[in-house]
């Protein structure tokens, strides 16, 4: 148990991932629920949580006890601070927009859901990706004589898009593709002076994470990109990257982890175009 609780959403979201491997399986579930739905753990009673993550009321209060509060309203003021701080307007919108009138199968109401949906994720990336860790991401990067991309199955695309935009920074980047299924038998040959970013979202790919865990141990660093901090992509990266859970969607977007990826290669280009003019620099004045 923690020594004192949480008293901040990131710390809390931290404590929950620390504490996951050792919780009870009904009480990762509510772990799960707390982290893809902080807007309902705010809200809503012990009553309508516990019926939505289908678990026994007496259930909330374990968790929060477990994470060191004396009791679920405890906890769920971090929720509701965390709810306070942040904007909700996409979100309105995009309730109102499913509760009206109207043929919501329509091509132009399809394309308006989309694009609202898309909105709020990128709202929420905002939030979920930590200035200090997209900079330690960076300078991981940066660091590294090669990189390599691995990704399978829906977040295939960012692997291709950041091996392609890689590449075009003049950095030597790698696909891991598995062509000829020597995914695995490339990838040991990653080494510690060079860098693998994971790509993966649920349903996790078992390969990508394992890859990912195997470099981790053989001292490769990782940046992992991903969905949760219970990910477990999440335990092998050196950095971790969130986007957020997206999985109450219908259809899952790429907008989110394309934007993110695009973040990284512009920052990267800035970060050795700063180290490149200082060197240059540094060259003349000696």
């Amino acid at each position: 148990m923690p020594a004192a609780p949480a008293a901040s959403y990131e710390e809390l979201k931290a404590a929950i991932s620390r504490e996951y491997p050792a919780l009870s399986k009904q009480l990762q579930r509510i772990a799960r629920y707390a982290l893809e739905n902080p807007h309902d753990l705010a809200l809503n009673t012990v009553a309508a949580i516990a019926e939505d993550a289908e678990v026994q009321p007496s259930s909330m209060i374990r968790f929060a006890n477990a994470l060191g509060y004396s009791g679920f309203s405890e906890m769920q003021r971090v929720f509701r601070t965390h709810l306070v701080q942040r904007s909700t307007s996409y979100r309105d919108r995009i309730a109102s927009m499913r509760s009206g009138k109207g043929d919501g199968a329509a091509p132009a109401q399809v394309l308006h859901q989309f694009v609202d949906e898309s909105m709020a994720g990128l709202e929420r990336l905002q939030e979920q990706v930590r200035p200090a860790d997209l900079a330690r991401a960076v300078r991981l990067l940066a660091r590294a004589e090669a990189i390599h991309v691995l990704a399978q199955r829906r977040a295939f695309p960012v692997a291709c898009y950041l091996a392609y935009a890689l590449n075009q920074l003049e950095v030597r980047a790698h696909l891991v593709d598995g062509v000829g299924g020597m995914q695995r038998e490339f990838a040991r040959s990653i080494g510690r002076r060079e860098a693998l970013i994971a790509v993966s979202f649920r349903n996790y790919s078992p390969d990508v994470v394992e890859i990912a865990a195997d470099c981790a141990k053989r001292g490769v660093p990782v940046l992992a990109i991903t969905d949760s901090p219970l990910s477990p992509l999440a335990r092998a990266g050196h950095v971790v990257l969130e986007i957020g859970d997206d999985a109450g969607r219908a259809f899952r977007s790429l907008v989110e982890p394309l934007c993110l990826a695009q973040s990284l290669v512009v920052s990267l280009g800035h970060h050795l175009a700063e180290r490149n003019g200082a060197r240059r620099t540094a060259e003349a004045r000696a």
